[in-house]
């Protein structure tokens, strides 16, 4: 298993790096990397700013930008949790490349937001831009679907050894599920050339690793969910 863990990571890697090719600050409005003046367009229309076209405040660039950031906070915090809760490196290593990577890419969100002039929150609902904004509130603090509630937050930080990385891995998969389904919007109506490739990268990198965590909780006598 831990060669087949490697490999498969390695695979992740490669996936991550492919997506991330050409994504210079400059490329997600445009060509020159000079950032745009503040106040973007509302409304859904772009807003040229010194000859480049910038993103709209309820754009799905602008959503997805905001919305994934938050959602990827939530992974980190998961997986520096469970990395104080097992000493087993099966579980500890995956997790720690989850937060470092998904830490990377909530930067590079908040900074193209902040390129673009747009502010980190906004006053439509979660998901509004995908045209999700009338969908049941969260529940428990779980702002978006897959995202893990208040409860299974402290279960998790209470838990230890083989339950803590069940739990994890249960909680991770369900995580990814979310930003999957999240990434495949902004991939299909962000018009960000380096959005939707960071977007399809997300789709490509976190598929995978949903099938590396159920091969995880098969072997630990645990089924993903449903």
């Amino acid at each position: 298993m831990r060669r087949r863990g490697a490999a498969r990571a390695a695979a992740v890697a490669a996936v991550l790096l492919a997506a991330a090719g050409g994504f210079a600050l400059g490329d997600a409005h445009g060509s020159g990397g000079a950032a745009p003046g503040r106040g973007a367009a509302a409304g859904g229309a772009p807003a040229a700013r010194g000859g480049q076209t910038v993103p709209a405040a309820d754009s799905p660039d602008a959503g997805f930008a905001r919305d994934m950031a938050v959602h990827h906070q939530q992974a980190v915090e998961l997986s520096y949790v469970v990395r104080d809760r097992t000493r087993d490196e099966e579980v500890r290593r995956p997790a720690y490349d989850i937060a470092q990577t998904q830490a990377n890419q909530r930067g590079m969100l908040l900074g193209w937001l902040d390129l673009w002039g747009l502010p980190k929150v906004s006053a439509d609902p979660p998901m509004a831009w995908m045209g999700m904004g009338a969908a049941e509130p969260g529940r428990d603090g779980a702002l978006m679907p897959g995202m893990a509630t208040t409860a299974q937050l402290d279960r998790l930080r209470t838990a230890s050894g083989r339950q803590a990385e069940i739990l994890y891995l249960r909680l991770m998969t369900a995580h990814h599920r979310g930003g999957v389904h999240m990434a495949g919007a902004c991939a299909a109506a962000c018009a960000t050339p380096a959005a939707k490739r960071l977007a399809q990268g997300i789709v490509t990198a976190q598929q995978s690793e949903i099938g590396a965590m159920a091969e995880l909780l098969r072997e630990r006598g645990a089924e993903p969910p449903a």
